[in-house]
């Protein structure tokens, strides 16, 4: 079974633009703390990815906004990998606020690279197991 793996976090106020809500391009940052936070806690973070010279290279984003987040709002994203099939995988990532409504969520298409021969491989076991597969 694939883990669903929790990030919480205040919306500050470097997040926002000049409507006073976060500023799209920053829900990518967001989502891609969430990411690093829970490989990292599992086993591949960026010592792995650098000492390996393999890693994980973003291919496609599907995103969604759905609801205003503004300053000092407390938030959660969750992130599961839902599709582990080969070079490519599929991450789907929401940001939900405090009373349970989903602000923003998105697929993140990714890929293994092995970083020396700039080509996707197959992800070693590591990886996926980082990433919540059993």
């Amino acid at each position: 079974m694939n883990k669903t793996f929790e990030y919480k976090l205040m919306i500050k106020e470097s997040h926002l633009d000049s409507f006073g809500h976060v500023n799209n391009a920053r829900y990518f940052d967001l989502y891609e703390e969430a990411r690093w936070d829970f490989i990292t806690r599992f086993g591949y973070g960026l010592k792995e990815v650098i000492s390996k010279q393999m890693g994980p290279v973003i291919l496609d984003v599907n995103c969604r906004f759905k609801r205003e987040l503004k300053n000092r709002e407390t938030i959660t994203i969750t992130s599961k990998t839902v599709d582990s099939s080969g070079k490519i995988m599929k991450i789907y990532q929401e940001m939900i606020k405090e009373d349970g409504t989903i602000a923003s969520d998105a697929t993140f298409t990714i890929g293994f690279m092995d970083l020396k021969a700039r080509k996707l491989i197959n992800p070693p076991s590591e990886w996926l197991a980082a990433i919540g597969i059993d």
